[in-house]
């Protein structure tokens, strides 16, 4: 099986403090990434979003990516390589994520423009959308409360030491995640909305490129403030596989052993909808999602011989349900595009 450092099991060692909350210093690797990452959906106004900012200190930049979903279908996006010199600090771009308390309080912050697509698939081609569809200047403020304990943290052997990293698959050194609720606003153009709600955030640091890994599916849900699950499998390109993520239940994380996705697809391998299996030491969890409105990204890598690798990630604001509950979230979908494919249309445990 193999180890992937965003998955804690019941029986990982793993250290976390509340110092984590802050930046670390750069590892000495030229792709050595620390990057915060929240997401946020207010399910009466129907409108949410994603923001994170990845410092990239050691290749003088910060990746900055803003990300919402509007109540009639459209969305709005942006995205930068903002240049930085430290990695002290999540502020890049006009975008800013504090610290208030850790675990408890944060506050997310941006200023500045976001584009606004009537088809969100525009971005299958950037250039052309970012020619094509406006922009509009774009305010966020949003108040982060921790809901959850923290999940996660960094993985070390039986004896306290760190492991050593597989540097082909590795995504981060460490990585934690917490359900999370917010408030406050979304301002786009002229229009403004008080929003509040559920989400996810996540926080991780150690050596990455995007295309370390071969294919993932990662389900952020949130149900209320006592309800809520992260389920996420991933596999390697040798057919080795990883899964695992907790279930929120009354204040406490349920660590999950066992979990399965099951997705739907449309023509463009483009998911639509899911069926969610997950097993902890309490019990099991079916829960099952409609995609709301999907937005495509990539990232590419251009290698020294000048051939260019592409990473694919469909971000879908989805419906989720269990019993009769209902939820928001994110279905995060990541492949490798192999020979003009998405690695996942041949391998059952990624469909």
């Amino acid at each position: 099986m193999a180890k992937h450092a965003f998955i804690t099991k019941p029986e990982d060692n793993v250290r976390m403090e509340p110092k984590d909350e802050y930046t670390h210093e750069p590892e000495a690797v030229i792709n050595f990434n620390e990057s915060a990452y929240y997401n946020i959906y207010d399910g009466e106004q129907k409108i949410g979003g994603w923001f994170r900012i990845g410092n990239r200190v050691n290749e003088g930049y910060a990746e900055v990516s803003i990300c919402l979903y509007f109540p009639d279908g459209t969305a709005g996006f942006m995205f930068q390589k903002a240049s930085i010199t430290t990695n002290d600090a999540f502020e890049a771009g006009g975008a800013r994520f504090d610290i208030i308390e850790p675990y408890k309080k944060l506050h997310v912050s941006y200023d500045g423009d976001i584009l606004v697509m009537a088809d969100p698939q525009a971005l299958l081609n950037p250039s052309k959308a970012f020619k094509e569809n406006p922009k509009k200047p774009c305010s966020i403020k949003l108040d982060y409360t921790g809901i959850s304990p923290i999940y996660g943290g960094e993985h070390l052997k039986d004896d306290g030491s760190p492991i050593e990293l597989d540097m082909e698959h590795a995504l981060a050194r460490a990585h934690f995640e917490q359900h999370v609720k917010a408030e406050g606003t979304i301002t786009v153009g002229d229009d403004t909305w008080t929003i509040s709600g559920y989400g996810l955030r996540d926080h991780s640091w150690g050596p990455r490129y995007w295309q370390n890994i071969y294919w993932y599916r990662w389900l952020p849900i949130s149900f209320d403030e006592t309800f809520g699950a992260m389920i996420m499998t991933t596999g390697t390109a040798d057919g080795q596989l990883d899964c695992g993520g907790m279930i929120l239940n009354n204040g406490e994380y349920e660590l999950i052993t066992e979990c399965t996705v099951d997705s739907e697809w449309d023509d463009d391998f483009n998911q639509t909808s899911m069926r969610i299996w997950a097993k902890t030491e309490k019990g099991e969890y079916e829960i099952t999602g409609e995609v709301i409105t999907l937005v495509p990204v990539r990232n590419r890598r251009q290698l020294d011989s000048g051939e260019w690798l592409h990473t694919r990630i469909t971000e879908a604001m989805t419906e989720y349900r269990y019993k009769d509950k209902v939820g928001y979230g994110l279905s995060e979908y990541c492949d490798q595009i192999i020979d003009g494919e998405p690695v996942g249309k041949t391998i059952p445990a990624a469909r």
